[in-house]
């Protein structure tokens, strides 16, 4: 039988994992051929980070630990990937890698500042509908409104960001 502290070891390694995945996902996407071995990869560093869960230090960014984690896999998986024809060089490998970290980071600094120009009532109601565990149906009657309503509002709010974040991206590649 699990005792307590097992079981919130667990939950918390399930929390945390699913708020990095997505940013782990979009940088190895960066350096994988596709979706399928992106799966594969996320699968096998998920795996080993688990099994390595109790080495994490609390405190520090499980994004970073698990990004080094996936980062050591998609290598492993490039290497098994080396008999097909679309090979590369290590040098070029780790310079897609690195250029694949740098890409994320920017995407973030953007989002944020892109997230800092709406207004605070309505940056708060956005962070909320992408928290782990929400309901929207739940956030639109805290907000007041229908949930048909907020759904427009909240897509309204995801276009003004993400045409934000591509204008600061084009104009950074400028």
């Amino acid at each position: 039988m699990e005792s307590i502290e097992e079981t919130d070891d667990g939950e918390v390694f399930v929390r945390l994992l699913m708020e990095n995945e997505p940013s782990v996902r979009s940088f190895l996407r960066g350096l994988l051929p596709g979706w399928n071995d992106v799966d594969e990869v996320i699968q096998s560093a998920s795996l080993i980070a688990w099994r390595k869960f109790d080495q994490f230090e609390r405190g520090t960014a499980f994004g970073g630990w698990f990004l080094t984690i996936a980062r050591f896999e998609a290598l492993k998986y490039r290497r098994k990937l080396a008999r097909t024809p679309m090979s590369f060089e290590d040098g070029l490998w780790n310079l897609l890698a690195d250029e694949a970290a740098e890409q994320a980071d920017l995407r973030l600094q953007h989002l944020e500042i892109c997230l800092d120009r709406i207004q605070p009532k309505q940056k708060a109601l956005l962070l909320k509908t992408h928290a782990p565990g929400a309901v929207i149906r739940e956030i639109a009657l805290q907000s007041g409104k229908s949930e048909q309503a907020f759904y427009k509002m909240v897509q309204r709010l995801r276009s003004v960001v993400l045409d934000c974040v591509s204008r600061l991206s084009k104009l950074e590649q400028a």
